[in-house]
């Protein structure tokens, strides 16, 4: 530490000495700053611009597919993630091009860390294989109601590791893509039309023949009831406390909800306009003669 300030006095004591220090080290700073500080400056630019062309590329793909009604929507959503994650790993290519390292090297490189990670997250490859397996056959596509992974909902996207779903309550969940492919998918919009099954219990004091053809007649009359296949109406169990009706219709699957509250109402309130009476739980209450008390 001495012999430093020693060294600085000794120089400080020679003012041409001085000064030459002085202007070879703002020349080394300007030398750096020129240097690094531009490719600096032009790596940030080229992150700003892969970023930005990453997403307009996306979004263009995805709206392509929109106005391409026949084509599946699906297909342009996860080529459009792909064509996004390929042009954000370009962008690093060019980022450290602009830093003079060597590109042939560097994707060498890339390669080798590529296999070290992919056998550290056999888990995250398995979610693309998952989601290339989706699209190549398509068990439901963008817009499907779905029942998978213990979820429910509309598929909004599918993208190379996860899969979108918006619930009936508009809550958004993502799915990986490989406990989709690993369990069981129910289709729920696999067909235009679905069976409609309500269960109706009346009194067993009433009559069943006049209770199914109440419902028969509400049924004929509501046009989102398909006549082919034909209302299936009988007596689906003997209960406790009622006599449970089944009522089997079918209807396209954009009217199942709407269908099942209003048959329910109309029979409702065609069982009471009629006199049917509705079931009604039932308690037999034995009462037991009090014993007389033996003679003393």
């Amino acid at each position: 530490m001495q012999d430093d300030i020693a060294a600085i006095e000794k120089i400080a004591q020679n003012p041409v000495k001085f000064e030459r220090h002085i202007e070879q080290a703002v020349e080394t700073a300007m030398t750096v700053v020129t240097t690094y500080g531009l490719k600096m400056i032009g790596a940030i630019i080229i992150l700003i611009i892969g970023w930005t062309v990453s997403g307009f590329v996306r979004n263009a793909i995805v709206k392509a597919g929109q106005r391409a009604p026949k084509v599946d929507v699906t297909i342009f959503t996860f080529v459009a993630s792909v064509a996004k994650y390929a042009i954000l790993i370009f962008t690093v290519v060019a980022m450290l091009s602009s830093f003079g390292v060597e590109t042939t090297s560097f994707v060498a490189v890339l390669g080798a860390v590529g296999l070290a990670i992919g056998l550290a997250l056999q888990g995250a490859l398995g979610h693309v294989a998952s989601g290339l397996m989706l699209i190549l056959f398509r068990p439901f596509r963008v817009g499907d109601n779905i029942q998978a992974a213990g979820i429910e909902g509309v598929v909004t996207e599918i993208s190379l590791f996860t899969t979108e779903v918006c619930t009936a309550d508009n809550v958004m969940i993502i799915i990986a893509n490989s406990l989709i492919w690993s369990g069981t998918i129910k289709n729920l919009s696999g067909h235009d039309t679905r069976k409609l099954g309500l269960e109706v219990g009346i009194s067993y004091a009433a009559d069943i023949d006049e209770a199914m053809t109440v419902i028969d007649g509400i049924v004929a009359e509501d046009s989102r009831v398909l006549k082919d296949p034909r209302p299936q109406i009988g007596v689906a169990k003997l209960g406790e406390n009622a006599v449970t009706l089944l009522v089997e219709v079918w209807v396209k699957g954009e009217h199942l909800t709407n269908a099942r509250y209003d048959l329910n109402k109309r029979i409702k309130e065609a069982f009471g306009s009629k006199g049917i009476a509705g079931p009604m739980a039932k308690q037999q209450i034995y009462v037991a003669a009090p014993q007389s008390e033996p003679k003393a």
